[in-house]
């Protein structure tokens, strides 16, 4: 053969291989394409689902598009407990899940609803980032089959009453409906409260029609809502809030690569942060709107919490150890 033949040759095998490794890296890109699906069911307009939207727009611009985010919002794909299925079987990729739901599998996670940690919204906003409301979420792999990265808020819940109440001891014989996860149950049931389960959509036709006499939300969904148009009170019980967490499939995770799992977490972080920032600055504004709609706002100044957690403590701390080290660093803050 020729110098000039094999020349040719190399050259033309040259280019051949250069030709598959560049057609080989586009269907590596296109095969690591994803687009997720994120469940989670709080309304389009809540700070939780802008954060969501938050999230996927992050990730689809910092991967050109590679990967992306579609947020299912308002229990579209279910509620939570259907959510949490289709996340382990890998049907769902994520899902922004309440800590209630999670602390009904896993006795452990419940400790981060425990009423009294701390006493004000800004104190939840530091109580979820320490290492210790994190390491709650150590478990989830092992018990759930999801990967939790990270706590996001509310603020602290409020109780709508359509009775005169001005402490929580007035709570005693109302029919009350809560979120019915059991660390909320016990709660109430100790307050002397008749816990009523009723689907969140139903719960504004019920204070109206007394199947109910009030009901206990945060401060965001309750504006949402307008319960103050159904109830007569409302008294802020600065004893618990509802966390949730940001979910991945397991079986999803696995299959994302070292560099997308790390992009995945700061970019979750960073929504997580701007949730909380939001909650923390806005909560203040919507108890002025309360104000001025003409519901009576009551307080629990002088109230004396401490024997309802020795009560509660007795129940929980067996079950969630973890609770004692939350309420430490929640005295702390």
């Amino acid at each position: 053969m020729s110098l000039s033949r094999r020349k040719f040759v190399v050259q033309a095998a040259a280019g051949t291989a250069a030709a598959s490794s560049a057609l080989f890296s586009t269907v590596s890109r296109a095969a690591a394409a994803k687009e997720f699906r994120l469940g989670l069911i709080t309304p389009a307009g809540h700070s939780w689902n802008r954060a969501a939207v938050g999230f996927g727009e992050a990730l689809k611009k910092a991967t050109d598009g590679r990967l992306s985010a579609t947020v299912f919002h308002s229990g579209q794909l279910g509620n939570e407990s259907a959510m949490m299925q289709q996340l382990q079987s890998g049907a769902l990729d994520m899902g922004w899940i309440q800590a209630a739901e999670l602390g009904s599998r896993v006795s452990s996670v419940a400790a981060i609803n425990a009423p009294y940690l701390v006493r004000s919204t800004t104190n939840v906003a530091s109580l979820v980032r320490t290492p210790a409301a994190l390491k709650l979420l150590e478990v989830l792999p092992r018990e759930t089959g999801t990967i939790g990265l990270g706590w996001g808020i509310t603020g602290m819940r409020v109780v709508f009453s359509t009775k005169p109440i001005s402490t929580p001891t007035d709570l005693k014989g109302m029919k009350l409906r809560i979120n019915p996860t059991p660390v909320y149950r016990d709660f109430y049931q100790l307050l002397g409260a008749a816990p009523t389960p009723i689907p969140t959509p139903a719960v504004f036709d019920a204070m109206s029609n007394g199947q109910v006499d009030g009901l206990e939300a945060d401060i965001e969904f309750s504006w949402n809502q307008r319960f103050d148009r159904v109830a007569k009170t409302m008294l802020p019980m600065n004893a618990l809030f509802m966390p949730f967490a940001p979910l991945v499939s397991g079986r999803i995770w696995q299959t994302l690569d070292a560099k997308d799992k790390s992009l995945i977490t700061d970019l979750v972080k960073q929504s997580l942060d701007a949730q909380i920032r939001d909650i923390v600055t806005t909560e203040l504004g919507l108890i002025d709107k309360f104000k001025t709609s003409g519901i009576t706002i009551k307080s629990d100044a002088g109230y004396n919490p401490a024997p309802i957690i020795a009560e509660f403590d007795k129940i929980w701390l067996p079950k969630a150890p973890q609770i004692a080290e939350l309420r430490k660093i929640g005295a702390a803050l």
